[in-house]
């Protein structure tokens, strides 16, 4: 009988395996390390792939659908440099973290306009709907520079399906496990002419029955079913005014009732999450070496509990006035950024309902001189809670060869408490300073034909850290269960490599993330966060048929902060498949965790076992 440890092993020699294809004599196609033509959210302008010096992965429409996945945080999952926790289903309360970096250390973008909550300090991940989703960007390492707080483990963008060419209609309708099904519909397209309207609108619902989210002996544990309802709509439109000056509009809203444990009472308990991002937007070209983009957005993220406690609310919206200038010079690109940024919280706890604003501008260069490629980024936030903040970056690459190039970096960061840290009543500390983190990073890039190979090594230190301090070294006396406090010293290591190749019809691809985030104060690893976690593929696409084995697996890792409460490691096998029946018309299907294979990303709390969806889809997705 095969033991864990050696399927474990098993796997994660295969994954390091993946990790070098290169110095076999084959050829590949694209995955999740084949970067598009261009790249937007590394510089926050299109630029070409070969030029980007931030570490980045993009998750492309033809692999979104090709994959299967129905949640956006499922398909995250298995890309290198994520670690995902969930309290249950696909409904259930989830967190990202991104080289290490906590939930609240990571921005999210939806088409350019920052989402998340100001309360909990992160984005709401079960509540952003993979059906809206056209293409995904994610930039690791410190972003401060460009996108302000928060940005230490990186930037995530989502972007939404837009429209060009005729017009066309797609839809798309599934079922599978759990009583899951969905379904949606979208028409798009663009008119010609030099005053050219693109326009794209699409709609769908999912719900699913699901399972308890708690397990027995978990204090919140009740038999009853959580299941959800997700709701949601995205729109993309524009107006070229003239050459050169485009006028647009995009919207993503999406609202999820989702049902969670509370407890043993007969009493529904259950989250309705409403999460929007809106703009307004003009890009125009004042000279044939300036670009300019305006910009009028508005992100919410409205949280709703209902339970046997009561109700509550925590309602963020984060209305932003970005200005950015794009100035040529020969190969280079001058980038001038002034951005303003008002976040507003309005709760039932009246002490977090708050408001802050923050004034920002930036400036950035990008050198381009034969092999030699260089950026280097200022930016100052001065915000109206916690005062001044500057952070900066810079990165060097050299091209070894057309296929072979090294970079290295350095960079800082800084993360805003939230207003849950600062003001919650018995916990909160109004005099909390920002997190800040520090950054260096070398990594090796490989691409040649369809070979591609990626190893970056980064040791990222973040100070002021924000944690729970028992008793609260503040105000003992008025908090009594501990307050939010900067007391530590984080320190997120690791070296993460990916890879793919290709033989025949066959695709092989990998990744592979050895990591140390460590609270240094007390030589603890950081709750949630494995040292070795990774994926392996195999796909085969031949004809109308596309299919694939993959596994995704991590090692042991602890619940809680004092490392008391042990997750155990895991390796889960998923099977997918696609074909294509005719132009219009396919088949999807996707058969998640196999073995049935019982895991928990966070103690007491299930995940799925083996289950199947499948799926018909019309049109291009």
């Amino acid at each position: 009988m095969i033991s864990k440890n050696n399927v474990r092993a098993t796997l994660l020699a295969a994954a390091i395996a993946a990790a070098f294809p290169v110095l076999a004599q084959t050829s590949a196609t694209g995955s999740e390390t084949t970067l598009p033509q261009v790249q937007v959210t590394s510089t926050r302008t299109p630029q070409p792939a070969r030029d980007v010096l931030a570490d980045n992965t993009v998750i492309s429409a033809e692999e979104i659908a090709a994959s299967g996945e129905t949640s956006l945080v499922d398909l995250l999952q298995h890309k290198r440099g994520i670690e995902v926790s969930r309290t249950g289903g696909p409904g259930t309360t989830a967190s990202l973290f991104l080289r290490g970096a906590s939930n609240a250390q990571n921005v999210v973008l939806v088409d350019g306009v920052r989402v998340g909550s100001s309360t909990s300090g992160g984005a709401n991940w079960s509540a952003l709907p993979l059906s809206q989703i056209d293409h995904i960007e994610i930039v690791y390492g410190p972003m401060s520079t460009l996108y302000g707080a928060d940005a230490i483990g990186g930037v995530v963008q989502i972007f939404t399906k837009k429209g060009e060419g005729a017009p066309a209609f797609n839809a798309s309708a599934g079922m599978g496990s759990y009583a899951t099904r969905n379904g949606e519909a979208g028409l798009s397209g663009a008119t010609g002419g030099d005053r050219a309207f693109r326009y794209a609108v699409n709609l769908a619902r999912e719900r699913s029955d699901g399972f308890s989210a708690a397990k027995p002996g978990n204090f919140a544990f009740n038999p009853d079913r959580d299941g959800y309802v997700r709701d949601s709509a995205s729109g993309r439109f524009s107006l070229d005014l003239a050459r050169g000056h485009e006028l647009g509009l995009t919207f993503l809203h999406s609202r999820l009732d989702a049902q969670f444990d509370a407890g043993p009472s007969d009493f529904d308990a259950r989250t309705i999450s409403r999460t929007g991002a809106y703009s307004v937007y003009s890009r125009n070209r004042i000279l044939p070496n300036w670009s300019s983009l305006l910009q009028l957005s508005r992100g919410i993220d409205n949280s709703e509990s209902r339970s046997d406690f009561g109700n509550d609310f925590a309602n963020t919206t984060q209305d932003a006035f970005t200005w950015q200038n794009d100035i040529s010079l020969g190969t280079d690109l001058l980038q001038l950024l002034a951005e303003r940024r008002i976040e507003k919280v309005d709760a039932t706890i009246a002490e977090i309902a708050n408001s802050r604003s923050t004034n920002a501008l930036a400036a950035s260069y990008q050198l381009k001189r034969g092999a030699h490629l260089a950026s280097l980024g200022v930016r100052n936030d001065d915000n109206s809670q916690y005062g001044s903040k500057t952070t900066g970056n810079l990165a060097y690459g050299y091209r070894l060869s057309d296929a072979l190039r090294v970079n290295a970096s350095a960079g800082t960061s800084f993360r805003a408490p939230s207003f849950n840290e600062l003001y919650f009543p018995d916990f909160g500390v109004p005099t909390l300073r920002p997190e800040q983190g520090r950054n260096i990073e070398a990594g090796v890039y490989y691409e040649k034909g369809a070979n591609q190979f990626s190893a970056v090594f980064y040791r990222n230190r973040v100070s002021n850290l924000i944690v729970t301090a028992v008793p609260c070294p503040v105000s003992p006396e008025t908090h009594a269960f501990g307050c939010a406090y900067n007391v530590s010293e984080a320190l997120l290591t690791g070296v993460t490599l990916g890879a793919s190749t290709r033989f025949g019809a066959y695709t092989l691809r990998g990744s592979l993330d050895l990591q140390d985030p460590r609270d240094e104060a007390t030589d603890k690893l950081l709750a949630r966060r494995a040292r070795q976690h990774g994926s392996v593929a195999l796909e085969y696409a031949a004809g109308a048929l596309r299919g694939g084995v993959e596994t995704q697996f991590a090692s042991k890792r602890y619940d809680d902060a004092a490392n008391a409460n042990a997750l155990g490691g895991y390796a889960l096998l998923n099977l997918y498949a696609n074909y294509t029946i005719n132009r219009d018309w396919s088949l999807y299907a996707r058969w998640n965790n196999v073995l049935d294979k019982d895991y928990e990303l966070a103690r007491g709390y299930a995940t799925p076992g083996s289950s199947v969806f499948v799926g018909v889809r019309y049109g291009l997705r």
